[in-house]
């Protein structure tokens, strides 16, 4: 889907700890991985893999209300263009039939969006 290239900087604020986990893999080689979302477990990752990309690992936990404000204006405004993430759509009646397709690899989704 990128053709090997990969972001510099990647956020995961998921919380969710299979995202935090596969997120180390889609960060560029010198790159940095944020973590924003917090899981309330443990995570785990291959320490050769994280090496071998000399990434930076980050938390973040320190995000106002007014700093969501400003996200939610700059993707309203037009400045971040949020379709570009987006690889996969269904509607809430079809979201347990596209499921099973989007957990396939092949598939290749980068996010998933079920639209009500």
């Amino acid at each position: 889907l990128t053709d090997g290239e990969y972001p510099a900087i990647v956020f995961d604020a998921t919380g969710n700890a299979k995202s935090m986990e596969k997120a180390f893999e889609l960060v560029s080689y010198g790159g940095k991985l944020v973590f924003v979302g917090l899981v309330k477990g443990e995570i785990a990752f291959s320490d050769p893999e994280f090496h071998k990309r000399e990434l930076t690992l980050m938390g973040s936990r320190n995000a106002t209300a007014a700093d969501f404000q400003h996200v939610l204006d700059v993707v309203g405004q037009g400045y971040l263009d949020m379709g570009r993430f987006i690889t996969h759509r269904s509607s809430l009646e079809g979201m347990i039939e596209a499921f099973g397709d989007w957990l396939d690899p092949a598939s290749k989704v980068i996010k998933a969006v079920v639209e009500v």
